[in-house]
């Protein structure tokens, strides 16, 4: 097992610079630095944070994330106020903890737990965090039925098994969710997802608050989606459920199985949008993603890449678009971690320094 530790020994290591409006400009570039500054224990600056942001510096669930993180190192922070565009982060060893996150917004909790996961997957013993509040559902972030159908379970693939237990939804602007994980420490293997294999079945999830339940909106979200797949005599199974919640919401989210790999597509819905319409676009765009034999979807692709370069191997991902959010993320992980990302056409490759 790679071990934060060992991964640099010396002390009074330099900062590493990183300047928060590189590329997209958002909050994934702060996500991924401390996530990996706490792996590698190699302490950062980040500046500039989410210049591009109309509303630039730590909001809440930023600033939640990159606390958390420092307990689970034992590390020290400066600057981590709300509103700061500028944090000092001097990461120590990573030890087990049990955490309970309190939210009082709709902040995402699966984006806190993209940057929480990789140091956890170092500590020397299982990691609980639980998060009372916050959103599992919410826009520009994967909704909680794609991070644990699709993300998760990609994960499994390499290593790392990560138990996910949603007690009670949570959408926007209220949020309210209760959910609880489990992160076991696991050994990254080396990822090449480049053949898929033949494609197994589509997964439907559909859901939708209670205050929704009358007029069919897990349902008619469904048939959306079904007017789509059902022209292409795709295999499916699909399920719908409604929810008890604070804020009324409803999300979709479809999820394509090939004998190796995952791909998946969500959509939220929206005050004076069609359910069927929300199904549709979700539709849609999973099919996008499926074309020409690509193994992972462009939202997958930049999740995965920070596992990639952890695993110490040469590994390589075929995706659908190689994103700017995705060279982003490219960039971050360089300045940590030993190697080079190659990109040609749809393919990734992580080569490892040779030591």
């Amino acid at each position: 097992m790679l071990e934060s530790a060992k991964v640099n020994s010396m002390a009074n290591q330099p900062l590493i610079e990183v300047d928060g409006s590189f590329g997209e400009g958002g909050g994934q570039i702060l996500r991924t630095a401390l996530s990996l500054s706490a792996v590698t224990r190699k302490p950062c600056r980040v500046f500039n944070i989410r210049a591009g942001r109309e509303k630039p510096g730590l909001a809440l669930q930023h600033l939640l994330g990159v606390q958390t993180i420092s307990q689970l190192c034992n590390g020290k922070l400066e600057g981590d106020n709300l509103g700061s565009t500028e944090i000092f982060f001097y990461p120590d060893e990573i030890l087990a903890k049990n955490f309970e996150i309190k939210i009082d917004t709709a902040a995402s909790i699966t984006l806190l737990l993209q940057a929480l996961i990789p140091p956890a997957l170092f500590s020397p013993q299982n990691t609980e965090i639980s998060f009372d509040g916050g959103a599992t559902d919410t826009f520009f972030s994967p909704t909680i039925d794609y991070f644990k159908n699709v993300f998760l379970k990609t994960l499994v693939k390499i290593g790392p098994e990560i138990g996910l237990d949603v007690l009670k939804r949570g959408y926007y602007p209220e949020g309210g969710a209760r959910v609880k994980t489990n992160i076991q420490p696991a050994k990254i293997g080396r990822i090449d997802l480049t053949e898929r294999g033949k494609l197994i079945k589509i997964l439907i999830i559909s859901g939708a608050s209670e205050s929704l339940k009358n007029n069919k909106v897990a349902e008619r979200q469904i048939a959306g989606a079904m007017e789509i797949l059902r022209r292409l005599k795709l295999p499916t199974e699909e399920k719908q459920e409604y929810y008890s919640v604070q804020s009324p919401g409803s999300n979709i989210c479809l999820m394509a199985e090939f004998e190796n790999a995952l791909l998946g597509a969500d959509n939220l819905g929206k005050l004076g949008k069609k359910a069927e319409d929300v199904g549709k676009e979700a539709a849609l765009k999973l099919l996008n993603d499926a074309k020409d034999g690509f193994c992972l979807d462009r939202n997958l692709a930049d999740q995965i890449l920070p596992y990639m370069a952890l695993s110490q191997s040469k590994s390589q991902v075929l995706v659908s678009e190689i994103t700017n959010h995705c060279k982003t993320n490219i960039w971050v992980i360089e300045k940590f971690l030993e190697g080079k990302f190659e990109t040609k056409d749809n393919l990734i490759v992580w080569n490892p320094k040779k030591l």
